[in-house]
């Protein structure tokens, strides 16, 4: 299980919105292959991810959370964005240079089938992400920022 540390900036009505912050010291760290941080980092914008999760205990804005997301998920995302267009590729360049014998139409066939694999891949991710199994899950919660108050006496 991929695990991250999120903030809460609102929660309402069973819906947590976190905001997850991109850490400085990604490209450098050994752990990257094991690391939630550095793949969401390869994912999105570069400077902070903001995702709603579903929660039903009540939870208070600046309130940290840990999420998981399963590896065979990220693995299977991580197969269909990269192998259906180059699958694509291959097969509509081998069927372009099967019907036209020609290198022109197999590099045309080429493209249309890695375009193609990337427009089926679109298609295919919107309905896996809808999946329970392909969202994050709340593993830990912390408590809120405002519990714990410490006063020293001087």
């Amino acid at each position: 299980m991929m695990r991250e540390w999120a903030t809460v900036v609102s929660w309402q009505n069973g819906i947590a919105t976190l905001h997850s912050e991109i850490k400085t010291s990604c490209s450098s760290c050994s752990a990257r292959k094991g690391c939630g941080s550095h793949m969401l980092d390869k994912l999105g914008p570069k400077n902070a991810h903001v995702m709603k999760i579903a929660s039903a205990q009540p939870l208070t804005p600046g309130q940290r959370i840990e999420l998981g997301i399963a590896e065979t998920s990220l693995l299977s995302s991580a197969f269909l964005v990269y192998m259906t267009p180059l699958i694509g590729l291959f097969v509509l360049a081998g069927v372009f240079q099967m019907l036209f014998h020609s290198d022109l139409a197999a590099a045309c066939g080429a493209l249309l089938g890695g375009v193609g694999g990337f427009i089926i891949a679109k298609g295919i991710s919107g309905i896996l992400g809808r999946s329970a199994s392909f969202q994050p899950v709340i593993l830990s919660v912390a408590l809120p920022p405002d519990t714990i108050h410490v006063s020293t006496d001087a």
